[in-house]
């Protein structure tokens, strides 16, 4: 009487397990690859950000 109600359950943090691994997984791998594309693409000098100031 309560078995499928606990398997569904079980079955269900599982799942959600294993979703939970593999985002975090993938992110950290898109994050990793991500600073290093950036990372030597950095200017040494800053650049002005929004209007020109008058000389």
């Amino acid at each position: 009487m309560v078995m499928w109600p606990t398997v569904t359950l079980i079955g269900f943090l599982v799942l959600t397990a294993l979703v939970i691994a593999m985002g975090t997984q993938s992110t950290a791998r898109y994050e990793r690859e991500r600073a290093e594309r950036t990372s030597g693409a950095r200017h040494a000098t800053a650049e002005p950000v929004g209007a020109a100031q008058a000389a």
